[in-house]
């Protein structure tokens, strides 16, 4: 239960995280609004503090639209649907197994070099790839792609204890 709780309350803080991006300095606003303009007729969503015009290569986190089995588990008891342990982790194979072939036609066709650190699939479901900014366009056309974040470590602080639990 605990390992469960862990892994919930780090995918509730990336939706918030999400969500609480600051751009700072002119070249970042102006950065941020042109991703929004490329990326407006798609589903996925990029992250402004990313500047998609740059050839460097960065390192970025990718979400899939697919639920980690956990996950998915919990929001199908929710509505309602029986869902076994076995098939939710099925979709999340699968969900990889899209990507890998996105990745050829998007990257591999076009020759773009990237590299995949680390593929997660159970607090989360996705991928951390390594490849030039500028390529991320490409995969604004993704199917099962939901969010791409910058790869960058945070820090949160302990929580306050109140004087009295001390």
């Amino acid at each position: 239960m605990k390992k469960y709780y862990w892994s919930v309350l780090f995918l509730l803080f990336m939706m918030y995280m999400g969500g609480c991006q600051e751009n700072v300095g002119e070249n970042a606003y102006q950065n941020g609004e042109e991703a929004v303009k490329e990326t407006m007729n798609s589903s996925v969503k990029v992250d402004p503090s990313i500047n998609l015009s740059s050839e460097k290569v960065v390192s970025v986190i990718i979400e899939f639209k697919t639920k980690p089995a956990q996950i998915a588990i919990l929001e199908a008891e929710a509505q309602g649907v029986d869902m076994t342990l076995e098939k939710a982790k099925e979709h999340v194979e699968q969900s990889h197994q899209a990507f890998e072939q996105e990745l050829h036609a998007f990257l591999d066709d076009n020759e773009v070099k990237y590299r995949i650190k680390h593929r997660y699939k159970t607090a989360f479901n996705g991928v951390s790839i390594e490849l030039p900014a500028n390529e991320i366009k490409r995969l604004t056309g993704s199917s099962v792609i939901s969010k791409i974040y910058p790869n960058q470590e945070i820090q949160l602080d302990p929580p306050i204890q109140p004087s009295d639990q001390m």
